[in-house]
């Protein structure tokens, strides 16, 4: 094994024990995983920072129906097509906009009965 050092200016001081847990990391996984990892991080914390962090997918499906009217819940229904285009360019994942379906679903039917 070759034996890379890499200098890197961090914003706090860490602790021993913090830098023996880097240093096992960066021992045990390759190169692209800990980039594509710190990658992750690094949009993460931006996020965090901004205060655009949306946590947990309950919070989101929250967020899109919990002022739904049931009108409203029948339009949306029946434009799904452009409800699904719109929640992909938000970046939902399809599990979460079939959740978003169900309780549109829900609330839809409840003025009907």
């Amino acid at each position: 094994m070759i034996k890379t050092t890499i200098e890197l200016p961090i914003s706090d001081n860490p602790s021993d024990a913090e830098l023996k847990k880097i240093k096992e990391y960066f021992k045990e996984m390759p190169v692209k995983e800990i980039l594509t990892g710190l990658k992750f991080a690094k949009n993460r914390w931006s996020a965090k920072d901004a205060g655009t962090l949306k946590v947990g997918r309950k919070s989101i499906i929250q967020k899109e129906v919990h002022s739904v009217t049931a009108e409203q819940a029948q339009w949306r229904l029946k434009n799904w097509k452009m409800m699904i285009a719109n929640y992909r360019r938000r970046g939902y994942s399809y599990p979460t906009i079939s959740r978003i379906k169900k309780i549109l679903i829900q609330k839809s039917k409840k003025k009907s009965k």
